[in-house]
Order: structure tokens, then C-alpha cells, then sequence
């Protein structure tokens, strides 16, 4: 008898913990993963005297031709206007999307852009043991696998007026702001050659924007050290994965967990900058689940410096 008086509130503990964890995951497969959000932040970092100015951030949209919903709600971004929009990788997660992508984005791509490219740019995803994400060291990856059409979905931006900032740096006038944006390939994959394109901030310039989809801290600080006054970043997923009152578990990088999304101060070199890191749209079709980590987009109001 006393045996059973124990086991019975065991088993009504072990099957209320089995029910919490089933209906956990079947929010995060089921509701979160579509649960698509618009973010707002306002960054101060234009001259004194310049009217703010919409940067529209998107990241991460691991798209597979069939994703209607979020390809929906993607075009429909275009209603906003943005004056600039800033693309930081990661779009595709199946051979046949880039059609997909350049539908997906077409009213975005009428307005002035820039992007850098992603892993899941280069080559396709691949089925892994998701869990070991939460505990595997978080540094660059030697990714070998099915090659992406990574040149079409560049073309296709390119040849629509966006500028690619793959290793590179260059000038943007948008509205009266002169931009400087300088750009590195996936540090991720270690595609990134900033050395190639390392210079001190223009003093010319109104702003010196740096761009990257994975914000290991090497390419943070030396965007910062140049001089960049805002970061742009995606990769992170947010988390994916994170729990209320905690946050993120893991980034990917490392990058510190309670800087995985959203806007923050990074500091290198002497000097600060604003960064700002996407929690992005999708995942990988593999880990199709968010907990606690809702896909989004970001409007960033650029505003002068008070």
C-alpha cells in the first residue's frame, strides 16, 4: 500500500509534465513558427538637422516554395515604404526557391536596398539532430552538402538596383543621407574578408553602416573599431529557442546570448556602436518550431543623434 500512494502522484506528476511538454511543442510547430512580427526601434545616429529615416531590416526567411503565409505576409512589407531596406541572409532553404524569394520580396525590391549573403545562401539545408544545437561550441562551420543557386538569387537582387556587400564597401545617398555601407561575406561559413575592405569611417560620410549575417564578435569589432556607428546582423534566430525571463539559450556564434535580437550597444576599439541583430523570419525546414521567439522583422527608425 505505501508503495502505491507514492507512484500514484509520480504518475499524475510524470503525465501533467508529458501534457505541459506535448502542448509546448505543438505552440512552437503549430502557432509561434507563423506567428509573424513587425518590430519597431528607433536608433539615433543621424546628423543633427536630417529627418529620420525607415530602414527596414528582414533576415533569415529560409524559404521553401510552399511557405504561402509567410510569403504573404513578407509582401505585404512593401505598404510601408521603407527608405532603405537591409537584407542580412539566409533566404532560401530549398534548390527550387529563388523564384520564390524575388516574388516574395518584389514590392521590397523596387525600393533602395542592400544585402549580404548566408550559409543557407550558399548550400542547403540538412537534417541534424536539432538538440545538439543547444549544446554544440558555437564557431564557424566547413558546410559541405547540395549546392544552392546562390548566383541567380544574386542576380536577381543585383539586377533589381540592390547592392551587394559581400566584402565590400561603398556609397548610398538615400533622401538627403549619405550612407556609407561597408559588407562581409557569411563569418559563419568563414567567407569574410574584412580585411579586404578594412578603412577608417569616411568623414565625409553621414553614416557608416556595417553589414554581416552572422555577428561573430571578430567582425563586430572590426566594424566598430573602423568607426561604423550601426551594426546590422541576422543568423541568430533570436534563440530560437528561449525561455520567458531567461531569453536565448544559444546563438549560434559568440555573440553574447542576451544580445541574440534586438537592438544594443557594442563596444571595440575605443569606440561604440548601435547593433542591431533579426530574430529573423523562418528556420531551418528541419527545426520548423520558435518557442518564446516570435519570426520577425524590424523597422528601424534612424533619427539624429540628440
Amino acid at each position: 500500500m505505501p508503495q502505491h500512494s507514492v507512484l500514484k502522484p509520480f504518475a499524475v506528476t510524470a503525465g501533467a509534465v508529458a501534457l505541459t511538454g506535448v502542448a509546448g511543442v505543438a505552440y512552437a510547430t503549430g502557432y509561434e513558427v507563423r506567428a509573424f512580427a513587425l518590430r519597431h526601434a528607433v536608433v539615433p545616429v543621424l546628423p543633427l538637422g536630417r529627418a529620420p529615416l525607415r530602414v527596414l531590416h528582414l533576415s533569415d526567411l529560409h524559404l521553401v516554395p510552399s511557405q504561402r503565409a509567410k510569403r504573404e505576409w513578407v509582401r505585404g512589407l512593401a505598404e510601408l515604404e521603407p527608405d532603405l531596406v537591409v537584407t542580412t541572409g539566409d533566404n532560401l532553404a530549398d534548390t527550387e526557391a529563388v523564384p520564390a524569394v524575388l516574388d516574395t520580396y518584389a514590392g521590397l525590391l523596387e525600393r533602395p536596398g542592400v544585402f549580404v549573403l548566408g550559409s543557407n545562401d550558399y548550400w542547403a539545408p540538412e537534417p541534424r539532430n536539432w538538440a545538439a544545437y543547444l549544446w554544440r561550441k558555437s564557431a564557424p562551420e566547413d558546410v559541405q552538402g547540395t549546392r544552392l543557386p546562390t548566383d541567380d538569387l544574386v542576380r536577381g537582387f543585383t539586377d533589381a538596383g540592390w547592392l551587394d556587400l559581400d566584402n565590400a564597401r561603398t556609397r548610398l545617398t538615400v533622401r538627403d543621407v549619405d550612407f556609407e555601407l561597408v559588407g562581409v561575406d557569411d563569418p559563419h561559413l568563414r567567407y569574410d574578408r574584412y580585411e579586404d575592405v578594412a578603412a577608417p569611417a569616411a568623414a565625409d560620410a553621414d553614416l557608416t553602416v556595417g553589414v554581416t549575417h552572422a555577428p561573430y564578435r571578430r567582425t563586430l569589432d572590426a566594424m566598430t573599431s573602423d568607426g561604423a556607428s550601426l551594426l546590422i546582423a541576422g543568423h541568430t534566430h533570436g534563440g530560437q529557442v528561449c525561455l520567458p525571463g531567461y531569453g536565448a539559450l544559444v546563438t549560434n556564434c559568440d555573440l553574447p546570448r542576451e544580445q541574440a535580437k534586438g537592438l544594443s550597444r557594442w563596444s571595440a576599439g575605443g569606440r561604440d556602436a548601435w547593433l542591431h541583430v533579426s530574430a529573423g523570419l523562418g528556420t531551418s525546414p528541419y527545426s520548423p518550431f520558435r518557442f518564446a521567439c516570435r519570426p520577425e522583422v524590424t523597422l528601424l527608425e534612424l533619427v539624429p543623434v540628440r
